[in-house]
């Protein structure tokens, strides 16, 4: 596989905030559900999963960046036999020269010889392929699973079918977002290594009246006039069904209520909370309020407005 950095367009030094921006930009324009007649963007998309997975995953990343393993998270120089500082060709010859301290350099090819003679040969000596490269792992298969806005609040399991036609209920983690990508191991392409992995990027769902707010669900919900002179106790929908919402006797228009634990599940443990706004609606043409304000005496008392220096 190409250079991980290479295949995500980002430098080497990048942060983990630049590396994720870069996936998802790159996710998005080469996402199969949207190149269903470019197969070569499928390809790119596997490929740049790949990359954004090990440039994640911290020891990976660091490996790489060490030369330790390469693109495909496969040792570049297996049990340590690698060139290392000091070490390397003899000037002007093909060998391999080694100094291994304290003694004269010298052609170990008869050592080398003698190990790996048995795995060559049909004699009974070592037989297990020393030195050979890991067998690669079939392919990773992407897919995207799309999660309406209750369901990630709520952590609510959700199923998919895999390629082969089976189904698996998904638990969903604390704290999933659009861009949150779930490892199912083994469930992608098969190889001569073993199976590869089924990545899962979800999307969270947009709702018609909720919003996000990091941890926290908001939700601008209208109350009468009278409801909100007088107070009263009034429903209101959260994630997880409707409860009752204590409106305080005089309040405002603006004014935010706390519903303490119905938003999103934090990684921590905890939960957000569900912030409400009250706006009162006001009946359009009604004549008998209408003349209650005209006669009002203190309809021209104070400026609401004063605050904001008009």
């Amino acid at each position: 596989m190409a250079d991980p950095y290479q295949t995500l367009g980002v430098a080497r030094g990048a942060s983990e905030d630049e590396i994720k921006k870069a996936y998802r930009k790159l996710a998005k324009e080469l996402h199969p559900d949207r190149n269903k007649d470019n197969p070569k963007a499928s390809e790119r998309f596997s490929q740049v999963t790949q990359a954004y997975d090990l440039l994640t995953d911290k020891d990976k990343r660091a490996r790489f960046d060490r030369g330790e393993i390469d693109g495909d998270g496969n040792p570049t120089a297996p049990f340590g036999y690698g060139p290392r500082p000091g070490a390397g060709a003899r000037p002007g010859g093909g060998g391999f020269s080694a100094d291994f301290g304290g003694g004269d350099s010298g052609d170990f090819s008869d050592i080398f010889e003698s190990i790996f003679s048995g795995a060559r040969g049909g004699g009974g000596g070592f037989q297990g392929g020393f030195g050979r490269r890991p067998q690669p792992k079939g392919a990773n298969v992407p897919y995207r699973l799309v999660v309406s806005f209750e369901d990630a609040a709520s952590l609510a399991t959700q199923r998919i079918t895999l390629r082969d036609g089976k189904t698996i209920d998904l638990k969903l983690p604390a704290g999933v977002e659009t861009g949150t990508q779930m490892r199912l191991s083994g469930k992608g392409d098969p190889g001569p290594g073993g199976n590869g992995d089924a990545i899962v990027s979800i999307e969270v769902g947009q709702h018609r009246f909720f919003t996000r707010d990091g941890d926290d669900v908001r939700l601008d919900l209208p109350v009468s006039l009278a409801e909100a002179v007088l107070g009263a106790k009034v429903p209101v929908p959260t994630v997880e069904g409707n409860v009752m919402l204590t409106v305080p006797k005089g309040a405002s228009s603006g004014k935010t209520l706390r519903l303490k634990g119905r938003g999103f599940h934090k990684k921590g443990g905890e939960r957000g909370d569900q912030l409400v706004t009250l706006m009162i609606e006001l009946p359009a043409d009604d004549a008998e309020l209408t003349a209650f304000v005209e006669s009002w005496s203190g309809r021209n008392s104070g400026n609401p407005r004063a605050r904001l220096g008009v």
